[in-house]
């Protein structure tokens, strides 16, 4: 039986991506997801919110048809949320920044579990 190198990875991501595909999406199109996070010069869309929407096309894709960029994408989003999950506010969380941005990559730290 031939191992999956992936594996361990789709599972970290799934870890971290607490959000399901309809849920996320139905996020990004909120004014909230919109008034957070980093703009590259010359852009419209923050960082978080792209990578939202690639996070989106992941959750819908079957594992069998990740490629690479998939692949390096999801490793990006396990990275960020474990970053950022320990730089959280003592309070205030609901409608801190902080968990918007969070939201934009996938992860509600507000979800049980």
């Amino acid at each position: 039986m031939p191992s999956d190198p992936d594996a361990e990875l789709r599972q970290a991501f799934r870890a971290a991506v607490n959000m399901g595909a309809a849920e996320l999406a139905r996020w990004l199109e909120s004014e909230e997801s919109r008034s957070v996070g980093w703009v590259h010069a010359g852009e419209d869309e923050s960082v978080g919110h792209h990578s939202g929407r690639r996070i989106v096309e992941i959750l819908r894709r079957p594992a069998a048809q990740l490629d690479a960029a998939d692949l390096a994408h999801m490793r990006k989003v396990v990275g960020y949320v474990k970053r950022h999950c320990a730089q959280g506010p003592a309070e205030g969380v609901e409608h801190s920044r902080w968990r918007y941005s969070l939201m934009n990559w996938g992860h509600d730290p507000l979800k049980p579990g």
